[in-house]
């Protein structure tokens, strides 16, 4: 029998300390993990025939090659009859929805978020600083299209100069630790159309300044960051440049560095393009402008066409001839609703038929789930 001397005793422990980790402690461990490992993770196999543990490549959204559809209704998160009839008549389930929110009346509310995640849509918010209640008010005046703008763009409590000093910054925090709360990621679409004059963040409207509107983008970006909120995609979104009167892009640019996809709104049917204009008539110029200053993904985060001149039909049709041209265009979202005029593809069954038939193409095949990766470069 051999005698326990202390060194033995010593050892002895050690193996049993060893065999409670390897057959208790550990598989509680991976328990408890093992969602997450698995997602990261996959087994590969190292020296001797051993496996190892080495990271998987995150799914990329959109893959590529690949054009996600999303959609945009006037209900937004809080009923989706009109994202059914949309997806019913296209024939493909979109894989993103853009929503509103304004700063005077919205407050943080997840559960919009995981409506929009459990419908297999990558949620991207349009947040607009201003109180869209005086838009809603104007609008049922007898008034025109400009005077309404005037009005709307008139409110000096959503100055860009407030935001920068931080003055609403409060507001902006819960936001930013609301999204950063979720565990799936989603994009920001900050002040749109900011190169038109129709909505108070303009720098031509309600007493902005010229500048002002990239210093209060880089401040809203810089808070997100510092709060931690990551899984944001930031969009940047102008409104297609029409003529000349219009702002260079490149002074309303934040920068690479605090903006992960373009973005575009452009319409057939309406203003300076109501007479029949092609998609490329309507995008190109201004794609080639923002192609100037940045090699960003672009996604048209708004468009859609009238049928006051009887053309939408011929113009979905084109749009979707001309679209696979573009090899920087990684997402098109288009606006389902009757407003003014009907832009959806349900106003009638020859524009259900055209849209449904351009999307069927291979191209726009496409699946988002919280746990693929936004694309914010055109290359792998």
């Amino acid at each position: 029998m051999a005698r326990l001397t202390v060194p033995r005793v010593a050892v002895a422990l050690i193996g049993v300390l060893l065999l409670t980790y390897a057959f208790v402690v550990a598989p509680r461990t991976a328990q408890r993990w093992g969602a997450d490992v698995g997602s990261d993770v996959a087994a590969t196999t190292g020296p001797g025939g051993l496996a190892s543990p080495s990271p998987r490549e995150k799914e990329l959204f959109p893959p590529a090659g690949k054009v996600f559809v999303g959609v945009m209704t006037h209900e937004g998160a809080y009923d989706f009859g009109a994202v059914d009839a949309f997806a019913e008549a296209a024939g493909r389930q979109p894989q993103v929805m853009l929503f509103s929110a304004d700063w005077a009346v919205a407050r943080f509310d997840r559960s919009l978020f995981d409506r929009v995640r459990d419908r297999g849509m990558m949620p991207m918010l349009a947040w607009e600083p201003w109180d869209y209640r005086i838009d809603e008010r104007a609008r049922e005046q007898d008034l025109d299209q400009r005077e309404i703008d005037e009005i709307r763009s008139d409110q000096p409590d959503y100055r860009l100069s407030r935001i920068i000093r931080g003055d609403l910054d409060d507001y902006l925090l819960s936001w930013a630790e609301g999204i950063r709360s979720l565990d799936y990621p989603v994009a920001i679409r900050f002040a749109h159309e900011m190169n038109g004059d129709w909505y108070p963040w303009s720098e031509a409207a309600n007493g902005n300044r010229r500048g002002e509107y990239v210093k209060a983008w880089r401040h809203l970006h810089d808070l997100f960051r510092a709060a931690g909120a990551e899984n944001v995609t930031w969009v940047w979104s102008p409104n297609v440049q029409w003529d000349d009167s219009n702002p260079p892009l490149e002074t309303l640019y934040p920068g690479d560095e605090y903006v992960d996809w373009l973005g575009l709104s452009g319409y057939y049917g309406t203003g300076y393009f109501s007479d029949y204009r092609s998609f490329d008539e309507i995008f190109d110029d201004t794609i080639d402008e923002m192609r100037t200053f940045s090699e960003r993904p672009l996604v048209i985060t708004e468009t859609a066409a009238a049928d006051d001149n009887g053309r939408k039909v011929e113009w979905i049709e084109e749009t979707f001839q001309l679209l696979p041209r573009h090899k920087d265009i990684i997402g098109l979202i288009w606006f389902e609703v009757d407003k003014e005029l009907d832009w959806r593809i349900v106003s009638s069954r020859a524009s259900s038929r055209a849209f449904a038939e351009g999307v069927a193409a291979a191209r726009y095949d496409v699946r988002w789930s919280p746990q693929t990766v936004p694309r914010t470069t055109l290359a792998d």
